[in-house]
């Protein structure tokens, strides 16, 4: 297990939650922080003396106050710290819920694992704790379950252009129209209702404005 672990949150009551977890899992040394560029420095400190953390666990967002900070938020700690010490795992413990969010998280900053902020949080960070010490990925079920929608419907041509005409304020009633005289096919108004349809029952939404955000949030439009 890992011995000496660095949590980095400005919220209390969150920062609580971390603990236990931390505890029950008998880890040797946890530190806590409330400000993004403590926690950078409590890392550079930490190599100096050659006892490295192994494992950053960090919120993203981190409120403003009376302090200047050079690191304003979790992925700027997140970037610096993989700069200096890329050994280090790094699991993110934070609110967000945005599907590409969290995979932009993966695949651009490298993070080890993220955990929803939640009612099963404790036992969500445990098990993450321990699937990143044993060199695996861990993404809370619910973020997962997102991400493997998005992956796994399969939006066309069409589908982007009818959710980018209702995303700029056209009636459906109204498409029709914008499609014939721009020459796309089908252009009939059965033909985009049940396009539309299709697309709300397969993500598993029930109007319009649902779809829309669900498709900004994931990068559609």
């Amino acid at each position: 297990m890992f011995k000496k672990v660095l949590i980095a949150e400005d919220f209390e009551s969150f920062n609580i939650s971390v603990q236990k977890a931390v505890e029950e899992l008998k880890i040797e040394t946890a530190d806590n922080v409330h400000y993004c560029d403590d926690a950078w420095m409590r890392v550079k400190k930490s190599i100096r003396e050659k006892s490295p953390y192994d494992l950053l666990i960090t919120d993203l967002s981190f409120d403003i106050d009376h302090r200047e900070q050079n690191l304003k938020n979790g992925r700027e700690l997140i970037d610096a710290i993989k700069n200096d010490a890329p050994s280090i795992k790094i699991i993110v413990f934070s609110i967000e819920s945005r599907p590409e969010v969290v995979e932009n998280l993966f695949t651009v900053h490298q993070i080890n694992g993220f955990v929803s902020k939640g009612r099963e949080d404790i036992k969500e960070l445990k098990r993450a704790i321990k699937t990143v010490y044993n060199n695996e990925k861990y993404i809370s079920s619910n973020i997962k379950d997102s991400i493997k929608n998005k992956n796994t419907y399969d939006f066309t041509k069409f589908d982007k252009i009818l959710v980018s005409l209702l995303s700029k304020g056209m009636l459906q009633k109204n498409i029709p129209d914008y499609l014939k005289e721009n020459n796309i096919k089908p252009s009939s108004l059965s033909s985009v209702e049940k396009s539309l349809n299709n697309l709300k029952e397969s993500l598993g939404v029930i109007n319009n404005e649902q779809l829309i955000a669900l498709c900004k949030d994931w990068g559609i439009i």
